[in-house]
This record gives C-alpha cells, sequence and structure tokens, in this order.
C-alpha cells in the first residue's frame, strides 16, 4: 500500500480519493505526465487543496495509481489459480489481465514511470510476477502449453493485445479478442472459445491507423 492509504479515510474523503485516480487514470490516458494535478482537480471539480491533502505531487499520484491496477491483477492471478486445470488457469489469467487492459489505457503509462524502486510497489511487483511464474510453470508441466512458453510471453501477450486494443476500441470495440484467441490457440492453451469477433473493415483500419485523416 502506498503512505496515503495506510489510514481508513471517511466515505467523502474516500469518494474524492477514488475520482481522483478515476480522473488521473483518464487524463494520463490522454495526455501522458504533461497532465499536473491543477488539472487533474479542476476537472474532478474539486479544490486543489483537496487534491494535495491526498497526493503532494503527480508521482504520489501515479504510485497510488499503481498500486490500484497491480491490486486488480493479484486478484485476477489469484482467482485464475483456482480454475479447474494448469491450462484453464493460465488461459483464464491472460484473457481476465488482458480484458482489464483493454479498458485501461492509462495502465502503460502508469508503469513506465512508477517508482519501481519504492519497496512496496517492488514487493506488489514481485508477488504478482510469482503468480504468473506459478501459473505458467505448471502449465508448462502439465502439457497445456508449448514448452517454450515462459513468464516473459505472458507480458507480452498482454503488451501486444493492450497495444491493438489502444489503437482500435474507439471504432472496433473488442476488436482484440480475435487476436486474443490467434495467440493463446498458437501457444496451445485451447478452451472455452473467446467471444468471435469479425475483422476490422478497410475503414475501421483506416480511422485506427490515421485517426486525423478520417
Amino acid at each position: 500500500m502506498t503512505s496515503e492509504t495506510h489510514r481508513p479515510l471517511r466515505a467523502d474523503a474516500e469518494r474524492n480519493r477514488r475520482l481522483v485516480l478515476a480522473t488521473a487514470g483518464h487524463m494520463l490516458a490522454e495526455r501522458g505526465t504533461a497532465v499536473t494535478l491543477n488539472e487533474i482537480a479542476r476537472e474532478a471539480g474539486l479544490g486543489v487543496g483537496t487534491v494535495y491533502r491526498r497526493f503532494p505531487d503527480l508521482q504520489a499520484l501515479i504510485d497510488a495509481l499503481y498500486t490500484e491496477r497491480f491490486t486488480a491483477f493479484l486478484r485476477l492471478a489469484t482467482d485464475a489459480e483456482q480454475q479447474d486445470g494448469a491450462g484453464r488457469a493460465l488461459r483464464h489469467y491472460l484473457l481476465a489481465a488482458a480484458t482489464w487492459r483493454a479498458e485501461d489505457p492509462a495502465l502503460e503509462v502508469i508503469i513506465g514511470h512508477a517508482s519501481l524502486d519504492r519497496h512496496e510497489i517492488a514487493e506488489m511487483r514481485d508477488e504478482l510476477g510469482r503468480h504468473v511464474d506459478g501459473l505458467v510453470e505448471r502449465a508448462v508441466a502439465a502439457g497445456a502449453v508449448r514448452p517454450d512458453f515462459t513468464s516473459s510471453d505472458a507480458y507480452n501477450v498482454l503488451y501486444m493485445l493492450g497495444t491493438v486494443a489502444d489503437r482500435t476500441e474507439k471504432f472496433a470495440p473488442g476488436n482484440w479478442r480475435r487476436y486474443a484467441e490467434v495467440l493463446l490457440t498458437g501457444f496451445g492453451l485451447e478452451g472455452d472459445p473467446v467471444e468471435r469477433t469479425e475483422a476490422m473493415s478497410d475503414a475501421q483500419m483506416r480511422q485506427a491507423v490515421w485517426p486525423e485523416r478520417s
């Protein structure tokens, strides 16, 4: 947990905190770290002092967002571990994590600018790594995935699907699922089919690749 979340907050203070985090996530996705706390406060409809009391600077806010995101990924990993079968467990995690990532275009900005050397953040990152390592190792041992599949493949699958989602979600919602099925099947992770999506049309591709010309 980050220092700003150690003590329970009053209901109204917690609502304001959640509003700041949600607003910051939206603005980071659009503008990256060029955004300021004053702008976040204005967009959230809160006083600047309210934001600064919780987050003394943008770095503290980004670190809080990292903690929030990785808490969610840890929950997805532990949920996946309850699935029957090692292959089903790994597939379940990858699809659940990809869904979460597709809905969160700010994630790459948050990961890229979090204080990864802070003890709390490093500990959370390492804990998630242990869960993912376990899911991968069990699936490989069970022959449920290609024998050369590694944890780095799991991360890169999520990165690729997230990149597709970032570019296409406005024009072809859920299209990333088409490529999720291709990747998972290619690695040998078969199971319940991913929700089928059609290939993007030429018009959608133009919107995704050249949005300023559409």
